[in-house]
C-alpha cells in the first residue's frame, strides 16, 4: 500500500507533523499544502535534505491539488495569523474561513479517504468539515483530547511517581476550556486513581488546572506548540494505516448531543469505527453535557 497524506498548513504544527510522519516512516508519499508557496517549498526541500538518514524513501509535493484526489489520510492544520492565548473558541471566525475554502476542493478532487483534524478549536471545525464534505460517518475527525489526555498522564505520572505511559484514562470534553478530567476513568498498574495512597492528599483541581492550561504554558515560552499534537497526530494516522482498532480520546460525532467532542474511540482503517461510551459519575456527565453545550454554542456561529 502505498500510505499517501496530504498536510493542509505548514505552520509549526502542520511542519512538525509532516517531520514526525516522514522520521517515523509512516507515510511513503507526503502532500504538503500551505498559502504561503514557498513555504511548502521549503520544508519540502528540508525534508528532502534528511532523506540520507532515514531508513525509507518518501515521495513528497508540494501544492499539487491534484494529489487530494488520491492522499488516503488528509491533515487539516491551518493555523491563525496569530494565536488566541486564552481561548482557542476565539479563532474560530478566521479557521473556520480558511478551513471552508478547502472543503470545496477536496470534494471536486473527490477525496474519498480520511481527514484528521487538528485545527482549532478543534471540535468546531472538525464539525463543520464533517458536514461539509458529508463523508460516511467516522471518516472525518479531530484530534480532541488525546494531547490533553496525554497531558494527564504526565501529571498523573509526576504525582505517583511511575511513568506516564502506565497511566490510561481520558479527558473528555472540548479539546478548550470546558475540558475534563474523568478521574473515575484513571487507572495505574489496574489500580483506580483514588486507590493509590498519594490521592489522599492530592489537589485534583490543581492538578485539572495544569492539565488544561499545559497548551497555554508551552505557548508563552516558545510562541507556540507543535511536539506534542504533531506526535499525537502521527499516532492517529499510523492507527488508520495499520488498521489498529486502537482507542484514543478524539474529536467524534456523539450523537446524544449532535456535535463532535473528546471522547475514547475506536480507530481504524476506516477512521472512527466506534466511540467507547464509558461510565461517569454523575457529576462528570454533567460536565460532559456542558461541554457539548459549549461546542454546539460555539458552532452555531459558523452555520
Amino acid at each position: 500500500m502505498n500510505r499517501h497524506v496530504a498536510i493542509i498548513g505548514c505552520g509549526h504544527v502542520g511542519a512538525d507533523v509532516a517531520f514526525s510522519l516522514v522520521t517515523q516512516n509512516l507515510v511513503d508519499h507526503l502532500s504538503l499544502f500551505d498559502i504561503k508557496d514557498a513555504k511548502a517549498a521549503s520544508e519540502q526541500l528540508e525534508l528532502e535534505d534528511m532523506a540520507a538518514h532515514i531508513g525509507s524513501r518518501v515521495h513528497i509535493d508540494h501544492n499539487d491539488e491534484q494529489q487530494l484526489s488520491c492522499a488516503d489520510i488528509v491533515i487539516m492544520a491551518v493555523g491563525p495569523s496569530k494565536t488566541e492565548t486564552s481561548n482557542r473558541l476565539r479563532e474560530l471566525a478566521e479557521t473556520s474561513a480558511s478551513v471552508a475554502t478547502w472543503a470545496p476542493k477536496l470534494q471536486a478532487a473527490g477525496f474519498d479517504g480520511v481527514l484528521i483534524n487538528i485545527t482549532n478549536p478543534c471540535d468546531v471545525i472538525t464539525m463543520s468539515l464533517a458536514r461539509r464534505l458529508a463523508l460516511p460517518e467516522g471518516r472525518v475527525f479531530g484530534t480532541g483530547t488525546s494531547l490533553d489526555s496525554a497531558r494527564m498522564k504526565r501529571v498523573v505520572g509526576k504525582l505517583l511517581d511511575v511513568d506516564p505511559a502506565s497511566v490510561d484514562g481520558y479527558v473528555l470534553g472540548e479539546h478548550g476550556e470546558s475540558q475534563f478530567v474523568a478521574w473515575s476513568s484513571v487507572r495505574v498498574g489496574g489500580l483506580s486513581f483514588s486507590q493509590w495512597p498519594q490521592a489522599e492528599t492530592a489537589d485534583c483541581a490543581q492538578m485539572e488546572a495544569d492539565i488544561r492550561r499545559g497548551g497555554w504554558d508551552v505557548l508563552s515560552g516558545k510562541g507556540w506548540t507543535s511536539f506534542g499534537i504533531a506526535t499525537a497526530a502521527a499516532k492517529l494516522v499510523d492507527a488508520v494505516f495499520s488498521d489498529a482498532h486502537r482507542v484514543y480520546a478524539v474529536s467524534a460525532i456523539d450523537q446524544r448531543f449532535g456535535v463532535h467532542i473528546g471522547q475514547p474511540a475506536l480507530i481504524g482503517r476506516c477512521g472512527v469505527i466506534r466511540t467507547i461510551p464509558i461510565p461517569l459519575t454523575a457529576a462528570e456527565a454533567e460536565k460532559y453535557a456542558a461541554s457539548a453545550t459549549v461546542i454546539a454554542t460555539a458552532f452555531q456561529k459558523i452555520c
